[in-house]
């Protein structure tokens, strides 16, 4: 049988926000609400933190969670996510769906969205979640990172800039962003992480593009839901005012 499994890596270390995994958010560290949400969702088979530090294993043990001791010494979350579903001893068919720390209110249901494409064809090795732009802001700022795709949803390329450009005013376009979920098929994982960083890959800083750059396909998902995702301590209060319905 198939399993879908959830990995969430997590660092302590993070240049913008220190310990944003253990920041306090409405009486949980924010790690807890990711986990929480993720065993919510109906494909998911097991849940686990994929992480190098001690205090973050310790605070999910405390709340019953599942925590994964990786190397300190990985490039990316990806290879993280690779080494944790070795440990886990996953089979080549099951999925490994990577969902990021820092999203805490994500909808659960946007796992459900991204391992459909793998469940439905298995000749798909990965795919994304991407969000119709909806904030105007969006659509130039480099961190909303913008995607285009051909007319069986397979992502052509991902950038911070704002693609498609439109050269003649006038015309109807919509502009997509990418939405960190991703799912993998667990012999694809093996093969992503012994991929060379790709020139691409470093010039947008978009690890996504080594599979473009070496001619692998990545299947993408519309969903519904934008995300919300916290990088400093001001978007953690946003956050807050979220949950609590201030917003």
């Amino acid at each position: 049988i198939m399993k879908v499994v959830c990995i969430i890596p997590s660092r302590y270390q993070s240049s913008r926000f220190e310990g944003k995994p253990l920041a306090d958010l409405c009486g949980k560290p924010m790690i807890q609400h990711v986990y929480e949400r993720v065993l919510t969702s109906k494909s998911v088979t097991l849940a686990a933190v994929a992480t190098d530090d001690e205090r973050i294993a310790a605070a999910v043990a405390g709340f019953g969670g599942r925590a994964i001791m990786t190397s300190s010494s990985h490039r990316s979350g990806t290879d993280r996510l690779a080494e944790a579903a070795g440990i886990l001893g996953l089979e080549d068919q099951d999925i490994v769906v990577n969902i990021q720390g820092d999203q805490p209110i994500f909808e659960s249901v946007q796992i459900d969205e991204v391992v459909r494409p793998l469940i439905e064809d298995p000749a798909v090795p990965m795919s994304t979640l991407i969000y119709k732009i909806i904030r105007e802001e969006e659509i130039h700022h480099p961190n909303a990172v913008k995607v285009v795709f051909d007319k069986n949803l397979f992502a052509v390329y991902f950038s911070r800039a704002t693609i498609p450009y439109v050269r003649d005013a006038g015309q109807e376009v919509s502009y997509y962003k990418h939405h960190g979920i991703y799912a993998y098929r667990k012999s694809f994982l093996d093969v992503f992480t012994k991929l060379p960083e790709g020139k691409l890959e470093k010039l947008e800083a978009l690890e996504q593009l080594r599979a473009l750059e070496n001619g692998y396909r990545i299947k993408l998902a519309i969903t519904s839901y934008d995300s919300v995702e916290v990088d400093t301590p001001a978007e953690l209060e946003r956050v807050k005012s979220i949950i609590t319905g201030r917003i």
